[in-house]
């Protein structure tokens, strides 16, 4: 069931469906929620699931000025208090994941448990295994095409509107996001890092967000790429309600968690 709320000046869509716990479900970069169509039976057989369209995303209008991830985040910020109420677990893929991070950084009090899937820290420059590859993304580039779909078949503001919003996201893309060790030992809500062996991401830079965070497990799927939900949704699933279930992890041979120092994070992040 899909419904706008008014947050900040910013008219934005969600859904809900299921009941327990809050779960919020953050898409990724020029996503809309039919993205999650994978994870969404599965986790709301167990969590009451909120899924928000983001500031010029689906049905969410667009704002004026750029787009940034601090807003993105003040956004969920304002749906946590206000449509969910209080806190909840959230589950970001790609720019969801930034957002999550973001969002747990500014209200730690609003964020519980968090899984990212195929999450930055970096702009793309530092943090892509082929930064120069947005340098071929225009809005009208046969790379965007699936992201013109979505858009042109969910946004209010009507397919003429892409190329504002595509150049805008590609130039975030660039520059955003900027944050370093301190941010990332800053976070507290326990966190599952999650990508593929072939993400978009690095594996040193997806490695350096896991080591950089205080209380953080790493999931490496092989044969995945940045598409990892859609490629193994079972798998996908099962480590995100693992994860949100709780519980404190226990190896037989610990090494980074024997004597997990209190900062920065569990380990050096670059």
């Amino acid at each position: 069931m899909g419904d706008y709320a008014d947050l900040a000046g910013v008219r934005t869509w969600y859904e809900t469906e299921g009941f327990g716990d809050p779960l919020v479900l953050l898409h990724g970069g020029l996503c809309t929620n039919d993205t999650w169509g994978a994870q969404r039976p599965g986790l709301a057989a167990s969590y009451r699931v909120h899924l928000p369209e983001r500031r010029a995303h689906g049905h969410t209008p667009d704002v004026e000025g750029p787009l940034s991830y601090t807003d993105m985040a003040g956004d969920t910020v304002a749906f946590l208090e206000s449509v969910v109420g209080g806190p909840a677990h959230l589950v970001g893929w790609s720019d969801g994941g930034v957002v999550a991070l973001l969002t747990a950084l500014a209200r730690p009090d609003l964020v519980r448990r968090m899984v990212v899937i195929g999450a930055n820290f970096r702009p793309a420059p530092e943090s892509f295994v082929a930064p120069k590859m947005l340098d071929a993304l225009t809005p009208d580039s046969a790379g965007m095409a699936f992201f013109r779909e979505l858009y042109a078949a969910a946004s209010p503001d009507g397919p003429d509107h892409w190329p504002a919003v595509a150049t805008r996201m590609i130039d975030m893309w660039r520059t955003q996001p900027t944050l370093d060790a301190g941010d990332l030992a800053a976070v507290r809500a326990p966190t599952l890092v999650m990508t593929g062996d072939d993400d978009l991401m690095t594996l040193e830079h997806t490695a350096a967000l896991y080591r950089g965070l205080h209380d953080a497990r790493l999931a490496v799927i092989p044969g995945a790429s940045h598409l990892v939900p859609l490629e193994r949704p079972a798998e996908v699933d099962r480590m995100i309600l693992d994860h949100l279930a709780g519980g404190e992890s226990e190896t037989m041979m610990p090494v980074l968690r024997a004597h997990p120092p209190e900062s920065p994070g569990r380990g050096a992040a670059a």
